[in-house]
């Protein structure tokens, strides 16, 4: 098989069989049965496979397959589907929020995806699939695909939810600078995120009511469903963006408070040395005729006096309410 064949089922068959030949692959393609390909995009094969092989395919579906840079979508194109989805990035020393595009066209007799990066929600997929356990139909197979991807989103935003509360917690309890960067990185991720959730909830809606061939029987109610989880989705990381602007604003608010508290101490400390560094500064001119220069206690005298302002001081002030 071509190594650009990641993996290949025949849906309808008895276990639903694995297909092993790029020549079996292609022959299922094209028979009635359903079948699934799992194309990998970065291989520099799988350009020439899809010219070679699904040449019946409509150009800008073929287009749409291999295209570069993609957003989450949706298009009936005659009696099969165009569909690019988003799934969370499980993949090791990766960023969940760097969500992993999936492109997929879907008929009755086929399902041809394909992924740059490995997906764990297709992978899981593919593995029911060859156990047995999986769809045995191509509407079926998209409707499940979504509902995986939606099961790993929500786990997603639960962990970040986990997150925030936590800064939460941190800014109520002692505000630092350095929250700034878990605070900068939760608002990074929420908008990577939220940048592909919304265009993937309006493409599963689209779904759910466009009355596509392939899309029957249940299809319909659990894309719906799918719909309805993404509108959660989509809120549960709009107030949770929300909370991080709050939570924004506490940060700055106890760290500017704490600037401030600074600078008033420094004040009162001004406000009681100034009169102190007047007056020993004016007591150590070098010239002649300063009181008490040849008098052996003058310094004594001189430091109590200055004790004295300091303590008439500290009660003017605490007189006025200052501190």
């Amino acid at each position: 098989m071509s190594d650009c064949i990641e993996f290949a089922f025949a849906l309808a068959r008895e276990g639903a069989e694995r297909l092993t030949g790029t020549a079996e692959v292609a022959r299922a393609l094209e028979d009635p049965e359903p079948a699934w390909v799992h194309l990998a995009y970065d291989h520099p094969d799988t350009a020439g496979w899809v010219e070679q092989n699904l040449g019946y395919l409509p150009a800008s579906v073929r287009s749409a397959l291999l295209a570069g840079e993609t957003r989450p979508r949706a298009t009936v194109v005659g009696d099969g589907a165009l569909v690019i989805l988003r799934g969370v990035n499980t993949n090791p020393g990766q960023e969940p929020e760097d969500m992993v595009a999936v492109r997929l066209w879907v008929e009755d007799g086929r399902v041809i995806s394909v992924g740059r990066r490995p997906l764990a929600s297709l992978r899981l997929l593919a593995d029911r699939v060859g156990a047995g356990n999986g769809p045995r139909r191509s509407g079926a197979l998209l409707s499940e695909l979504i509902e995986e991807l939606n099961v790993r989103i929500d786990d997603y935003l639960i962990q970040l939810d986990d997150s925030g509360d936590a800064l939460e917690e941190a800014v109520l309890r002692d505000a630092d600078r350095k929250l700034r960067v878990t605070l900068t990185d939760i608002r990074g991720e929420l908008v990577d995120v939220r940048r592909f959730l919304v265009p993937q909830r309006e493409a599963v809606a689209y779904l759910s009511r466009c009355n596509a061939a392939v899309l029957r029987d249940e299809d319909p109610l659990r894309l719906a469903e799918a719909h309805e989880r993404l509108i959660r989705a989509v809120e549960e990381a709009e107030s949770l963006r929300d909370r991080m602007v709050v939570v924004s604003d506490e940060l700055n608010t106890a760290l500017s408070d704490g600037v401030n508290r600074n600078l008033y101490i420094l004040s009162l400390v001004s406000a009681i040395f100034l009169p102190l560094g007047t007056l020993t500064g004016l007591m150590g001119v070098n010239l002649a005729g300063m009181p008490g220069a040849s008098w052996e206690p003058a310094f004594w005298v001189f430091s109590a006096i200055l004790l004295v302002i300091v303590a008439l001081l500290v009660l003017i002030l605490r007189l006025m309410r200052w501190f």
